[in-house]
C-alpha cells in the first residue's frame, strides 16, 4: 500500500489543525523559525492560543500583538540579540493594552516538558534549577524526594501541544522531514503533540530522504501536514537556503516599542499579503540578495547495500 500523501496549502493546514484556544508550540531554535505559519494563524484570527516556544522572540511579539495569544509558555526573552520584545514588554509590564499570563522556564526546562510528553510522562527531573529564582516565579517547578535517597531535586510538568508547527529545508509527500544545521526541540515537541504540521523549502522524492536518512528528523507517522512554503523562516534563516535577515531584526526594534508602528506593520505585511510567495514579493529580490548563501555541499557518504551474491 502507497504511504498517504500528506502536502496540502498552508491556510488549509492551519484552519485543518489549530482552532481557538489551543495548546500550539511553533518551534526552531533561532534557526527555521516557522514565521509563514505564525503569519497564517494571524489571517485567520485564531485567538486564545496557549503560545509555547523556546526563545519566543519577533513571532511571540507579532502573534501577540495581533491578539492569538492569551498565555505565553517560553524560555529565555528577547530579539534574537537585537533587543527587547517590547509588545510582550507592554503586556507584562502595564496589561497594556490587555495582560498576558506567563509561564517562564529555563531553556532544558522547556526541553524538559517536552520530552516528558514525548514520553507520555507526568513530569521530568533536572537539577539545573539549584541556585535559580525561577522556582520562586513559577509554581509550576517544584522540588520533589528522591525515591532513592538522593537530595531533593526539582521536575517539570509535561508538555502536550495540541499542535506543534515546525519548519524544515525538506520533506517527502510522505512527510518524512529533514533538517540539517542548528536544531532546537522539534523533534520533542512533534512527539509530545497531537497534531504536526511542518512547512518545508522544498518537497522532495522519497529517493533523496532515503539516499540520506540519517538527517530525517521527523518521521512520516509523526507528522500530519506537510507545506511547501520557500522563504518560510524568514527574517530567521534555513542553512542552505537563506542567511538570517540581521537588518530585519534591528528593524523589528523601533517598530515594536510603537504599538501603532506594530499594528500598522502587522496590517502590511500579514493581512494584506495572502500567502508567503506575495510576502517574498513585496520584501522584493534586492533585500533578499542580502540573505543568499552560496553553495557548500556536505561530503557524501557511504551507506553501503547488501550485496547480492548469485
Amino acid at each position: 500500500m502507497p504511504a498517504p500523501d500528506k502536502v496540502t496549502d498552508l491556510p488549509s493546514a492551519v484552519a485543518a489543525h489549530v482552532e481557538n484556544g489551543m495548546t500550539v508550540a511553533l518551534e526552531g531554535f533561532g534557526h527555521l523559525i516557522p514565521f509563514a505559519a505564525g503569519h497564517e494563524i494571524i489571517r485567520q484570527g485564531i485567538a486564545d492560543l496557549t503560545f509555547c516556544r523556546m526563545t519566543p522572540d519577533l513571532l511571540a511579539d507579532q502573534m501577540i500583538a495581533a491578539g492569538c495569544v492569551r498565555r505565553l509558555i517560553a524560555s529565555f526573552f528577547a530579539s534574537g540579540s537585537a533587543g527587547s520584545l517590547h509588545e510582550v514588554r507592554r503586556r507584562v509590564e502595564r496589561s497594556e493594552p490587555a495582560p498576558l499570563e506567563v509561564e517562564e522556564y529555563s531553556h532544558y526546562g522547556m526541553v524538559c516538558r517536552y520530552q516528558a510528553g514525548a514520553a507520555g510522562l507526568p513530569f521530568l527531573p533536572l537539577r539545573s534549577y539549584a541556585g535559580s529564582d525561577l522556582p520562586g516565579l513559577n509554581p509550576m517547578i517544584r522540588k520533589i524526594a528522591d525515591p532513592y535517597g538522593g537530595p531533593d531535586i526539582y521536575v517539570v510538568p509535561a508538555l502536550r501541544p495540541d499542535v506543534t508547527i515546525v519548519h524544515a529545508q525538506r520533506a517527502d509527500r510522505s512527510g518524512n522531514v529533514q533538517m540539517w544545521g542548528i536544531t532546537g526541540a522539534q523533534q520533542e515537541a512533534a512527539y509530545a503533540a497531537r497534531a504536526v504540521i511542518v512547512t518545508v523549502e522544498e518537497i522532495v522524492d522519497e529517493d533523496v530522504v532515503r539516499s540520506d536518512p540519517n538527517r530525517t528528523v521527523l518521521p512520516s507517522h509523526a507528522v500530519s501536514a506537510v507545506v511547501e512554503c520557500p522563504g518560510g523562516a524568514h527574517p530567521s534563516y534555513a542553512q542552505g537556503h537563506y542567511d538570517r535577515d540581521n537588518a530585519f531584526y534591528r528593524e523589528w526594534t523601533p517598530i515594536s516599542r510603537d504599538r501603532d508602528a506594530l499594528v500598522k506593520w502587522l496590517d502590511e505585511w500579514v493581512h494584506q499579503v495572502p500567502d508567503r510567495a506575495a510576502y517574498l514579493a513585496k520584501l522584493g529580490s534586492e533585500r533578499w540578495e542580502t540573505v543568499r548563501v552560496a553553495p557548500r555541499p556536505s561530503q557524501p557518504v557511504d551507506f553501503g547495500r547488501r550485496q547480492v551474491i548469485a
